[in-house]
């Protein structure tokens, strides 16, 4: 069979074969459209939505009490931002939604140093450290 396949009109006929009979028709159709407004105001609402989720973090929650802050407070300054503010304040608010103290990449770290260390004992060697 590779044989055949080497061949270079046999392998030019394979190419045209997959070429013609795996390609896909290119589907088109009509996109609804609707008002910049109406779109601004979802995204606006999305991102107010992201902010206060960031804002119920225990952390976020004393330090903003710390600075003598608040909820009625916070929810009025965010009702007064411009757009340009809340976007910000969504993109900070990722890193607080998308982190933590570093504790599991810790525990993380730790297991496979124990999980290291096993394995160089089931195959007897020996760690030595100077």
């Amino acid at each position: 069979m590779l044989r055949k396949l080497r061949k270079p009109a046999v392998a030019l006929a394979v190419a045209g074969w997959f070429f013609t009979f795996n390609s896909a028709p290119a589907i088109a159709g009509l996109v609804s459209s609707k008002p910049a407004s109406e779109e601004l105001s979802m995204k606006r609402d999305e991102e107010v939505a992201k902010i206060k989720r960031a804002l119920e973090n225990k952390l976020v929650e004393e330090k903003l009490k710390a600075y003598g802050l608040t909820k009625e407070e916070i929810e009025k300054k965010l009702s007064e931002m411009n757009d340009e503010q809340i976007h910000m304040l969504a993109k900070a608010s990722d890193k607080v939604l998308a982190g933590g103290d570093g504790l599991g990449l810790l525990i993380g770290v730790l297991i496979v140093a124990i999980l290291l260390v096993i394995l160089l004992k089931l195959l007897n060697k020996e760690i030595i450290i100077r």
